[in-house]
Protein backbone atom coordinates (compact mmCIF):
# COMPACT_ATOMS: atom_id res chain seq x y z
CA UNK A 1 0.00 0.00 0.00
CA UNK A 2 1.26 3.36 -0.90
CA UNK A 3 1.59 6.20 1.45
CA UNK A 4 -0.86 8.03 -0.23
CA UNK A 5 -2.97 5.63 0.26
CA UNK A 6 -2.07 5.44 4.11
CA UNK A 7 -2.69 9.01 4.00
CA UNK A 8 -6.13 9.02 2.52
CA UNK A 9 -6.80 6.06 4.98
CA UNK A 10 -5.90 7.92 7.85
CA UNK A 11 -7.91 10.87 7.01
CA UNK A 12 -11.19 8.91 6.75
CA UNK A 13 -10.85 7.70 9.79
CA UNK A 14 -10.62 11.42 11.34
CA UNK A 15 -13.22 12.52 9.36
CA UNK A 16 -15.60 10.00 10.80
CA UNK A 17 -14.26 10.14 14.26
CA UNK A 18 -15.34 13.75 14.06
CA UNK A 19 -18.60 13.39 12.20
CA UNK A 20 -18.99 11.01 15.29
CA UNK A 21 -18.33 13.24 17.83
CA UNK A 22 -20.30 16.32 16.60
CA UNK A 23 -23.19 13.19 16.60
CA UNK A 24 -22.62 12.55 19.98
CA UNK A 25 -22.77 16.24 21.17
CA UNK A 26 -26.21 16.77 19.04
CA UNK A 27 -27.22 13.40 20.85
CA UNK A 28 -26.19 15.23 24.25
CA UNK A 29 -27.71 18.54 23.25
CA UNK A 30 -31.19 17.00 22.38
CA UNK A 31 -31.24 14.31 25.46
CA UNK A 32 -31.66 17.59 27.43
CA UNK A 33 -34.80 19.01 25.88
CA UNK A 34 -37.82 17.61 24.44
CA UNK A 35 -37.53 17.70 20.64
CA UNK A 36 -41.33 18.25 20.50
CA UNK A 37 -41.73 21.69 21.72
CA UNK A 38 -38.46 22.80 19.87
CA UNK A 39 -40.27 21.62 16.71
CA UNK A 40 -43.48 23.74 17.75
CA UNK A 41 -41.43 26.75 18.11
CA UNK A 42 -39.48 26.91 15.46
CA UNK A 43 -42.40 26.00 12.85
CA UNK A 44 -43.53 29.62 14.38
CA UNK A 45 -40.82 31.17 11.56
CA UNK A 46 -43.32 30.36 8.70
CA UNK A 47 -42.28 32.70 5.67
CA UNK A 48 -40.47 34.82 7.99
CA UNK A 49 -37.77 32.12 6.69
CA UNK A 50 -37.53 33.68 3.26
CA UNK A 51 -36.15 36.71 5.40
CA UNK A 52 -33.60 34.73 6.64
CA UNK A 53 -32.44 33.82 3.75
CA UNK A 54 -32.52 37.32 2.43
CA UNK A 55 -29.86 38.61 5.14
CA UNK A 56 -27.84 35.37 4.51
CA UNK A 57 -27.59 36.01 1.10
CA UNK A 58 -26.71 39.93 2.05
CA UNK A 59 -24.02 38.03 4.36
CA UNK A 60 -22.42 36.06 1.35
CA UNK A 61 -22.62 39.03 -1.24
CA UNK A 62 -20.84 41.06 1.50
CA UNK A 63 -18.30 38.76 1.81
CA UNK A 64 -17.89 37.69 -2.04
CA UNK A 65 -17.05 41.88 -2.56
CA UNK A 66 -14.89 41.57 0.35
CA UNK A 67 -12.93 38.73 -1.39
CA UNK A 68 -13.73 40.69 -4.66
CA UNK A 69 -11.43 43.39 -3.36
CA UNK A 70 -8.53 41.28 -2.26
CA UNK A 71 -8.28 40.20 -6.24
CA UNK A 72 -6.35 43.52 -6.95
CA UNK A 73 -6.16 42.25 -10.85
CA UNK A 74 -9.63 41.76 -11.70
CA UNK A 75 -12.12 44.59 -12.22
CA UNK A 76 -14.80 45.97 -9.38
CA UNK A 77 -17.83 45.43 -11.47
CA UNK A 78 -20.91 43.18 -11.16
CA UNK A 79 -19.99 40.44 -13.07
CA UNK A 80 -16.93 39.74 -11.04
CA UNK A 81 -19.16 40.37 -8.20
CA UNK A 82 -21.31 37.44 -9.64
CA UNK A 83 -18.12 35.15 -10.30
CA UNK A 84 -16.83 35.92 -6.85
CA UNK A 85 -20.17 35.30 -5.01
CA UNK A 86 -20.61 31.93 -7.14
CA UNK A 87 -17.15 30.17 -6.84
CA UNK A 88 -17.35 31.36 -3.24
CA UNK A 89 -21.06 29.07 -2.53
CA UNK A 90 -18.91 26.11 -4.14
CA UNK A 91 -16.14 26.25 -2.04
CA UNK A 92 -17.69 27.39 0.82
CA UNK A 93 -20.24 24.00 0.44
CA UNK A 94 -16.76 21.88 0.53
CA UNK A 95 -15.71 24.26 3.97
CA UNK A 96 -18.55 23.48 5.50
CA UNK A 97 -18.37 19.76 5.16
CA UNK A 98 -14.90 19.25 5.09
CA UNK A 99 -13.51 19.59 8.42
CA UNK A 100 -9.82 21.34 7.90
CA UNK A 101 -10.31 24.76 9.50
CA UNK A 102 -12.37 26.14 7.06
CA UNK A 103 -10.04 25.16 4.57
CA UNK A 104 -11.09 22.54 2.90
CA UNK A 105 -13.19 24.71 -0.10
CA UNK A 106 -10.24 27.28 -0.84
CA UNK A 107 -8.39 24.87 -3.19
CA UNK A 108 -11.43 24.50 -5.05
CA UNK A 109 -11.92 27.89 -5.48
CA UNK A 110 -8.33 28.70 -6.88
CA UNK A 111 -9.12 25.81 -9.26
CA UNK A 112 -12.52 26.98 -10.53
CA UNK A 113 -10.81 31.31 -10.70
CA UNK A 114 -8.53 29.27 -13.04
CA UNK A 115 -10.90 26.80 -14.98
CA UNK A 116 -13.36 29.32 -15.81
CA UNK A 117 -11.98 32.65 -15.38
CA UNK A 118 -8.29 32.26 -16.03
CA UNK A 119 -7.26 33.91 -12.93
CA UNK A 120 -3.69 32.33 -12.46
CA UNK A 121 -3.02 30.25 -8.98
CA UNK A 122 -1.06 32.71 -7.70
CA UNK A 123 -3.40 35.23 -7.30
CA UNK A 124 -6.17 33.05 -6.67
CA UNK A 125 -4.23 31.80 -3.73
CA UNK A 126 -2.70 35.41 -2.45
CA UNK A 127 -6.33 36.66 -2.66
CA UNK A 128 -8.23 33.68 -0.73
CA UNK A 129 -5.00 34.09 2.38
CA UNK A 130 -5.54 37.97 2.47
CA UNK A 131 -9.43 37.50 2.28
CA UNK A 132 -9.18 34.70 5.29
CA UNK A 133 -6.77 36.91 7.41
CA UNK A 134 -9.81 39.84 6.76
CA UNK A 135 -12.59 37.78 7.58
CA UNK A 136 -10.67 36.60 10.81
CA UNK A 137 -9.39 40.42 11.57
CA UNK A 138 -13.13 41.45 11.45
CA UNK A 139 -13.83 38.32 13.37
CA UNK A 140 -12.02 39.73 16.46
CA UNK A 141 -13.41 43.01 16.50
CA UNK A 142 -16.74 41.71 16.05
CA UNK A 143 -15.92 39.27 18.65
CA UNK A 144 -14.30 41.66 21.15
CA UNK A 145 -17.44 43.82 20.94
CA UNK A 146 -19.50 40.73 21.63
CA UNK A 147 -17.14 40.19 24.70
CA UNK A 148 -17.49 43.57 26.47
CA UNK A 149 -21.35 43.05 25.67
CA UNK A 150 -21.25 39.95 28.18
CA UNK A 151 -19.99 41.45 30.82
CA UNK A 152 -22.45 43.84 31.07
CA UNK A 153 -25.12 41.31 31.11
CA UNK A 154 -26.23 39.39 34.17
CA UNK A 155 -27.64 37.07 32.49
CA UNK A 156 -25.21 34.71 31.91
CA UNK A 157 -23.02 33.19 34.72
CA UNK A 158 -19.53 34.02 35.37
CA UNK A 159 -17.85 31.59 33.93
CA UNK A 160 -19.63 31.48 31.00
CA UNK A 161 -17.72 35.41 30.74
CA UNK A 162 -14.23 33.49 31.67
CA UNK A 163 -14.93 30.56 29.07
CA UNK A 164 -15.52 33.18 26.70
CA UNK A 165 -12.17 35.64 28.00
CA UNK A 166 -9.96 32.36 27.05
CA UNK A 167 -11.28 31.64 23.40
CA UNK A 168 -10.93 35.44 22.55
CA UNK A 169 -7.40 35.40 24.09
CA UNK A 170 -6.73 32.72 21.81
CA UNK A 171 -8.52 33.66 18.73
CA UNK A 172 -6.81 36.82 19.04
CA UNK A 173 -3.56 35.35 19.51
CA UNK A 174 -3.30 33.13 16.91
CA UNK A 175 -5.02 35.94 14.50
CA UNK A 176 -2.17 38.28 15.53
CA UNK A 177 0.48 35.58 14.00
CA UNK A 178 -1.81 35.00 11.28
CA UNK A 179 -1.13 38.28 10.31
CA UNK A 180 2.15 39.57 11.20
CA UNK A 181 3.83 36.44 9.57
CA UNK A 182 2.22 37.88 6.13
CA UNK A 183 3.57 41.48 7.05
CA UNK A 184 6.78 41.33 7.78
CA UNK A 185 7.63 38.34 5.52
CA UNK A 186 8.43 35.70 8.35
CA UNK A 187 7.77 32.97 6.02
CA UNK A 188 10.41 34.28 3.19
CA UNK A 189 13.15 35.15 5.90
CA UNK A 190 12.87 31.38 7.13
CA UNK A 191 12.95 29.89 3.85
CA UNK A 192 16.04 32.57 3.06
CA UNK A 193 17.66 30.74 6.12
CA UNK A 194 16.82 27.08 4.65
CA UNK A 195 17.76 27.90 1.58
CA UNK A 196 21.34 28.94 2.65
CA UNK A 197 21.41 24.81 4.16
CA UNK A 198 19.95 23.39 0.67
CA UNK A 199 21.53 22.40 -2.50
CA UNK A 200 18.36 20.96 -3.78
CA UNK A 201 16.54 22.80 -6.75
CA UNK A 202 13.25 22.00 -5.53
CA UNK A 203 14.19 24.18 -2.24
CA UNK A 204 14.94 26.63 -4.45
CA UNK A 205 12.03 26.99 -6.38
CA UNK A 206 9.80 26.86 -3.37
CA UNK A 207 11.36 29.31 -1.76
CA UNK A 208 10.80 31.46 -4.59
CA UNK A 209 7.57 30.74 -4.84
CA UNK A 210 6.91 31.45 -0.94
CA UNK A 211 9.24 34.96 -1.42
CA UNK A 212 6.86 36.02 -4.59
CA UNK A 213 3.64 35.03 -2.26
CA UNK A 214 4.96 37.12 0.81
CA UNK A 215 5.71 40.18 -1.64
CA UNK A 216 2.44 40.25 -3.30
CA UNK A 217 0.74 39.98 0.56
CA UNK A 218 3.00 42.42 1.69
CA UNK A 219 1.98 44.29 -1.44
CA UNK A 220 -1.65 44.62 -0.75
CA UNK A 221 -1.14 45.70 2.62
CA UNK A 222 0.81 48.66 2.16
CA UNK A 223 0.09 49.98 -1.85
CA UNK A 224 -3.72 48.90 -1.44
CA UNK A 225 -4.77 50.27 1.98
CA UNK A 226 -8.13 51.36 0.68
CA UNK A 227 -8.83 48.03 -0.48
CA UNK A 228 -7.91 46.27 2.78
CA UNK A 229 -9.57 49.23 4.84
CA UNK A 230 -12.44 48.73 2.61
CA UNK A 231 -12.83 44.59 2.57
CA UNK A 232 -11.98 45.14 6.19
CA UNK A 233 -15.19 47.17 7.00
CA UNK A 234 -16.97 44.52 5.01
CA UNK A 235 -15.90 41.58 6.69
CA UNK A 236 -17.06 43.36 9.87
CA UNK A 237 -20.65 44.42 8.57
CA UNK A 238 -20.91 40.84 7.11
CA UNK A 239 -20.46 39.01 11.06
CA UNK A 240 -22.69 42.18 12.30
CA UNK A 241 -25.25 41.01 10.09
CA UNK A 242 -25.61 37.62 12.19
CA UNK A 243 -26.77 39.89 14.81
CA UNK A 244 -29.22 41.32 12.68
CA UNK A 245 -30.33 37.47 11.77
CA UNK A 246 -30.32 36.06 15.54
CA UNK A 247 -32.44 39.62 16.48
CA UNK A 248 -34.80 38.85 13.19
CA UNK A 249 -35.64 35.05 14.13
CA UNK A 250 -36.25 35.51 17.70
CA UNK A 251 -38.91 38.68 16.83
CA UNK A 252 -40.33 36.01 14.36
CA UNK A 253 -40.94 33.99 17.31
CA UNK A 254 -42.22 36.20 19.34
CA UNK A 255 -39.67 36.41 22.00
CA UNK A 256 -37.98 39.29 21.24
CA UNK A 257 -34.66 40.15 22.74
CA UNK A 258 -31.99 43.86 22.55
CA UNK A 259 -29.85 43.71 19.71
CA UNK A 260 -27.18 43.59 22.72
CA UNK A 261 -28.17 40.32 23.55
CA UNK A 262 -28.59 39.08 19.88
CA UNK A 263 -24.90 40.15 19.39
CA UNK A 264 -23.73 38.26 22.46
CA UNK A 265 -25.41 34.77 20.93
CA UNK A 266 -24.15 35.82 17.47
CA UNK A 267 -20.45 35.97 18.89
CA UNK A 268 -20.75 33.34 21.02
CA UNK A 269 -22.13 31.18 18.45
CA UNK A 270 -18.85 32.39 15.86
CA UNK A 271 -16.71 31.40 18.81
CA UNK A 272 -18.37 28.01 19.24
CA UNK A 273 -17.60 27.52 15.59
CA UNK A 274 -14.51 28.24 15.21
CA UNK A 275 -12.68 26.44 17.82
CA UNK A 276 -15.25 23.34 16.49
CA UNK A 277 -13.82 23.89 13.06
CA UNK A 278 -13.09 20.20 13.00
CA UNK A 279 -16.42 19.14 13.43
CA UNK A 280 -18.23 19.25 10.09
CA UNK A 281 -20.53 21.98 10.02
CA UNK A 282 -19.61 22.55 13.87
CA UNK A 283 -22.92 19.99 14.14
CA UNK A 284 -23.47 19.27 17.82
CA UNK A 285 -21.44 22.21 19.22
CA UNK A 286 -23.72 24.82 17.40
CA UNK A 287 -26.75 23.59 18.99
CA UNK A 288 -25.05 23.17 22.06
CA UNK A 289 -24.18 26.96 22.13
CA UNK A 290 -27.77 28.16 21.34
CA UNK A 291 -29.44 25.80 23.85
CA UNK A 292 -26.90 27.30 26.51
CA UNK A 293 -26.61 30.95 26.00
CA UNK A 294 -29.16 31.69 24.18
CA UNK A 295 -31.91 29.97 26.20
CA UNK A 296 -29.86 31.70 29.21
CA UNK A 297 -30.74 35.17 27.77
CA UNK A 298 -34.44 34.09 26.42
CA UNK A 299 -35.07 32.43 29.99
CA UNK A 300 -36.13 29.39 27.86
CA UNK A 301 -33.85 26.46 26.27
CA UNK A 302 -35.99 25.44 23.59
CA UNK A 303 -36.92 28.19 22.22
CA UNK A 304 -32.55 29.05 22.08
CA UNK A 305 -32.23 25.94 20.39
CA UNK A 306 -35.22 26.30 17.93
CA UNK A 307 -33.33 29.68 16.83
CA UNK A 308 -30.55 27.12 16.18
CA UNK A 309 -32.72 24.81 14.19
CA UNK A 310 -33.74 27.93 12.21
CA UNK A 311 -30.35 28.36 11.18
CA UNK A 312 -29.56 25.03 10.64
CA UNK A 313 -31.96 24.38 8.49
CA UNK A 314 -30.88 27.38 6.48
CA UNK A 315 -27.61 26.41 6.63
CA UNK A 316 -28.17 23.38 4.86
CA UNK A 317 -30.68 24.70 2.04
CA UNK A 318 -27.62 26.67 1.36
CA UNK A 319 -25.68 24.20 1.12
CA UNK A 320 -27.48 22.50 -1.40
CA UNK A 321 -27.50 25.50 -3.39
CA UNK A 322 -23.90 25.90 -3.52
CA UNK A 323 -23.91 21.98 -4.76
CA UNK A 324 -25.99 22.77 -7.08
CA UNK A 325 -24.03 25.70 -8.46
CA UNK A 326 -20.82 23.58 -8.54
CA UNK A 327 -23.05 21.14 -10.59
CA UNK A 328 -23.24 23.59 -13.28
CA UNK A 329 -19.53 24.73 -13.45
CA UNK A 330 -18.62 21.11 -13.51
CA UNK A 331 -21.30 20.65 -16.88
CA UNK A 332 -19.53 24.09 -17.67
CA UNK A 333 -16.04 23.20 -17.88
CA UNK A 334 -17.12 19.80 -19.38
CA UNK A 335 -19.06 21.79 -22.32
CA UNK A 336 -16.28 23.80 -22.78
CA UNK A 337 -13.83 20.89 -22.64
CA UNK A 338 -14.89 17.87 -24.88
CA UNK A 339 -11.63 16.92 -25.14
CA UNK A 340 -11.45 16.05 -21.00
CA UNK A 341 -14.35 13.33 -21.30
CA UNK A 342 -12.76 11.50 -23.87
CA UNK A 343 -10.48 8.57 -21.88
Amino acid sequence: MSKREVASGQSWIWKGVFILTGLGLLWAVFAEIDITEVWRIAQAVGWGILGVFIIYFLTFLIDSVSWQLALVFVPTNLQWMWRTFAVRMVGETYNNIIPAASMGGEPIKALLLKRHYTVPFHDSTASLILAKTINMVGLCLFLVVGFILMFETEKLPSVYRHTAGVGLSGMLIATGLFFFIQRLSITSTAGNWLNQWSLSKKTHWVVAQVRRMDETLVSFYTTHRFRFCAALTLAFTNWFLGVVEIYFVLWLLDAPITWSEAWIIEAAAQMVRSGTFFIPLSIGAQEGVFLIVAGAITGDPALGLAVGLVRRYRELLWIALGYLIGVWYTARFSRLNPASNQD
